[in-house]
């Protein structure tokens, strides 16, 4: 497995359950705009890790993980929405909060790691 596989995957595992979650969303206004938002900001961090990847430069890859990072957080933001609104069953978005915060939080130390490593 090369260096950073193990982080798309799980954003791209992430994306999915985001993907699932947006399914069970119920049919109403305020349904099918959560699901919407969420289902953007949920799914693209993966994407945008991908290309942090293969960017061109540190500074490219930093902007682009920053992205991701962004798009993770707003994605905590609408899972705690959805939470406090009680439009799905909070045990089953416990375990997404958490890997939500879990890779906000390898992303920020990806960065940190890269902007370190400049000033030295």
């Amino acid at each position: 497995m090369a260096r950073g596989d193990d982080i798309e995957e799980r954003l791209i595992d992430f994306a999915v359950r985001i993907v699932n979650l947006c399914s069970h969303l119920p049919n109403t206004q305020a349904g099918k705009h959560i699901g919407g938002q969420i289902l953007r900001s949920g799914t693209s961090p993966a994407a945008n890790y991908a290309e942090a990847r293969s960017a061109e430069s540190g500074k490219d890859f930093v902007h682009k993980l920053k992205i991701a990072l962004k798009e993770l957080n707003e994605t905590r933001v609408w899972l705690k929405i959805i939470h406090k609104s009680e439009i799905y069953p909070e045990s089953k978005l416990r375990s997404l909060i958490d890997e939500s915060d879990e890779l906000c939080k390898i992303l920020n130390s990806s960065i940190m790691t890269v902007l370190g490593k400049k000033k030295n």
